[in-house]
């Protein structure tokens, strides 16, 4: 999967295998370096508000997690 760092921010995400009822997720923070590296994102479950902070990276695996809200 190619994805843009760039373009996370405010992104729609699905859990493929959700835990405390926590399916749907928004990007609610992204950080670049001086560089333009990614180097902080925030991921907030809908649900709940939870957030907590994840390896972007961790989204391309289509194993754990589905780009937009899926039902």
């Amino acid at each position: 999967m190619n994805l843009n760092p760039r373009k996370l921010l405010n992104s729609k995400w699905t859990a493929v295998k959700p835990k405390n009822k926590e399916k749907h997720f928004l990007i609610t923070e992204v950080e670049f370096d001086e560089n333009g590296n990614l180097i902080h994102c925030l991921i907030e479950a809908i649900l709940s508000k939870r957030s907590e902070s994840i390896d972007w990276t961790q989204l391309k695996n289509r194993e754990v997690w589905l780009q937009g809200w899926k039902s």
